[in-house]
């Protein structure tokens, strides 16, 4: 059994761009395979915290590294017309070429949108325009050419070109049975089970299963993905404190801090990924207790991901 992509999820709250190129370049030079971050206009709760925008931030990131993969855990589908995102997402890829993961969700935080006056609505129609995008995207990517006539979004002979170098892969997230894993099943590449969703993991991979067997379509063709707080200790004598550090910042039951199963000495950590990956996940992606700092970051590469 190969290895699974380990993904680091660096939110970008609270970080100078030197400090996240930083962190971003020691993942690339360690050999951990991707690097994830947000979309929201600022920090969820803290409106006044600074905050990089995620777009133009993933293009920086991708200009200033040669090898790793830059996703966003998700795009908000709200934010961005579907004509203009396979712009930019084709355009990135002529940048970085095959670099681009497309994570894309149908938007998570309502305060965000009432304050910059952009529309909500309910989670219904929210899902229903991610499935729009989800069609746009996958016929800009395949034809260079949009022609889509929807509830939501009408394009009429729409060009797409240049077109993509590699199909970037499209990464939805959230585990909703009834709007957002049948859309995972009609059109996602890879599927990402966020953090409050940890607990239900063999459920909702049964879940999204059926639903496949629904539509006709190959599971093993989707890339089971989770995202999950990592709390890794060199030895048994840092972990009360590096435990703490995690509690303090991640004990919010949405971080599924216990349910991930991830705090503890490299030989834990491992594993419970060796489990994650016999469950058939072949993306892990690591919020660290720490925010990425490169003591946790080598420890990280040298006796996790290389025991794996």
């Amino acid at each position: 059994m190969s290895r699974p992509e380990i993904g680091v999820y660096l939110p970008q709250m609270g970080f100078t761009y030197e400090q996240l190129l930083h962190r971003t370049r020691r993942c690339e030079d360690l050999g951990i395979d991707s690097v994830w971050l947000y979309d929201h206009l600022y920090g969820p709760g803290v409106p006044d915290y600074p905050s990089l925008e995620a777009w133009t931030l993933a293009t920086a990131l991708l200009s200033d590294t040669e090898r790793i993969d830059i996703g966003h855990m998700v795009l908000c589908n709200q934010f961005r017309h579907p004509v203009v995102l396979a712009k930019m997402a084709t355009t990135l890829d002529q940048i970085a070429p095959g670099r681009l993961q497309l994570g894309i969700g149908s938007g998570s935080v309502e305060d965000e949108h009432h304050r910059a006056g952009l529309p909500w609505g309910t989670f219904r129609e929210r899902s229903e325009r991610l499935g729009e995008t989800l069609q746009i995207l996958t016929q800009a990517f395949a034809d260079e050419r949009i022609d889509f006539s929807g509830k939501h979004f009408q394009i009429r002979d729409f060009p797409v070109k240049p077109g993509p170098t590699r199909r970037p892969p499209i990464v939805v997230g959230g585990v909703g049975e009834k709007y957002t894993l049948p859309l995972v099943a009609r059109y996602a590449d890879v599927w990402n089970v966020p953090t409050y969703a940890l607990g239900e993991l063999r459920h909702k991979v049964s879940a999204l299963r059926a639903l496949c067997d629904e539509v006709g379509r190959d599971p093993s063709t989707i890339v089971l993905s989770v995202e999950a707080v990592m709390a890794l200790a060199p030895d048994d004598r840092a972990l009360p404190e590096v435990r703490q550090l995690a509690e303090k910042r991640f004990g919010m039951p949405a971080f599924g801090l216990h349910d991930g199963g991830l705090v503890g000495t490299p030989s834990a950590v491992v594993d419970r990924l060796g489990e994650l990956t016999e469950m058939g996940f072949g993306q892990i992606v690591l919020f660290t207790h720490d925010r990425g700092s490169d003591e946790t970051l080598d420890l990280l590469a040298a006796e996790v991901i290389a025991k794996l």
